[in-house]
């Protein structure tokens, strides 16, 4: 069994409201006879960032789903703050990575408002966290308008707003700027730096970009090649901020990163029948499922 990786609770650096520890212990998530993950252990401290990390298809999102209460696992338990799991949960809120998720018949303000009026809460009290949100997210000129005469970056701090307006403790996001092109999405992970500071939540965020991860994370579990994937390593992220991915003493830890995931998409081609020396845009060519480049996982010459 994998042992659980203990959480460093002074990587909580929660500003507002406290965020809700996180435990995921020996889980495993099966669809029929397709065994997704394997034996995963985790301690998440409240308030803390981590990064889910992993080649393409090795079931972070799935990890995360179950996580939401989507899913429920084949074996182990999910926990928060001590309590199970059992299905969705106002305290687990849920960023995807399309902001089609969002309501395009609802205004933005409305969209924002929606999960407290499910809620029960008064015209007053969905006005007030509505603005509050978008205030948060710099969208409050944009209450009046719809979805679709946003653009994609703004369209996600919306899907972020109304996530925040349910103030849940943990929130879960599973790739939320992958869709975006690099500057819009630069902006994004500055401004999920700063969220996360000013609301308290914890986050477990998925993605398959090393860089966004130092930028952004407490601490980065890299996840092994499914199928039956599990956590290979954590590695905390001490870096002074504001962070930037470049700087030199990010440089040990983006080899260490590049490194075992290197290892885990070749070990997934060979597992394929492919040779992983045949060139560095492999995976996108022979349509793997991996869905990035091999080069990107594995990084440059210079890198290794």
């Amino acid at each position: 069994m994998t042992k659980a990786i203990e959480a460093d609770p002074t990587s909580a650096r929660a500003d507002g409201r406290r965020g809700a520890s996180v435990r995921v212990d020996g889980v495993d998530i099966r669809f029929g006879s397709f065994h997704a993950v394997r034996d995963i252990s985790l301690d998440i401290a409240a308030g803390e960032f981590l990064c889910l990390l992993g080649p393409s298809g090795c079931g972070k999102s799935t990890l995360l789903s179950a996580l939401a209460g989507f899913v429920r696992p084949y074996q182990g338990s999910l926990t928060v703050d001590g309590s199970p799991v059992t299905g969705p949960d106002p305290d687990l809120g849920m960023v995807f990575q399309s902001s089609e998720a969002l309501f395009d018949w609802l205004t933005v303000g409305q969209n924002v408002a929606f999960g407290p009026r499910m809620r029960g809460r008064s015209r007053a009290e969905q006005s007030a966290l509505a603005d509050e949100y978008l205030g948060l997210v710099g969208l409050r000129h944009c209450a009046g308008r719809f979805p679709g005469q946003l653009s994609g970056g703004m369209r996600q701090r919306v899907q972020i707003a109304r996530v925040l307006a349910n103030q849940p403790r943990v929130v879960l996001m599973d790739e939320p700027f992958g869709a975006l092109d690099a500057q819009t999405r630069q902006v994004m992970q500055e401004e999920m730096t700063r969220i996360r500071q000013a609301t308290g939540c914890t986050v477990v965020f998925v993605t398959h970009d090393i860089d966004e991860a130092i930028l952004l994370a407490d601490r980065v579990a890299v996840m092994t090649a499914g199928p039956a994937a599990s956590i290979k390593a954590v590695y905390p992220v001490d870096l002074p901020g504001p962070r930037d991915a470049s700087a030199p003493e990010a440089a040990e830890l983006r080899r260490a990163l590049r490194q075992d995931i290197g290892e885990e998409v070749r070990k997934a081609l060979r597992d394929q029948g492919l040779d992983p020396e045949l060139g560095t845009d492999l995976g996108a060519e022979v349509g793997t499922g991996l869905g990035t480049k091999l080069g990107a996982d594995l990084g440059t010459e210079e890198d290794r």
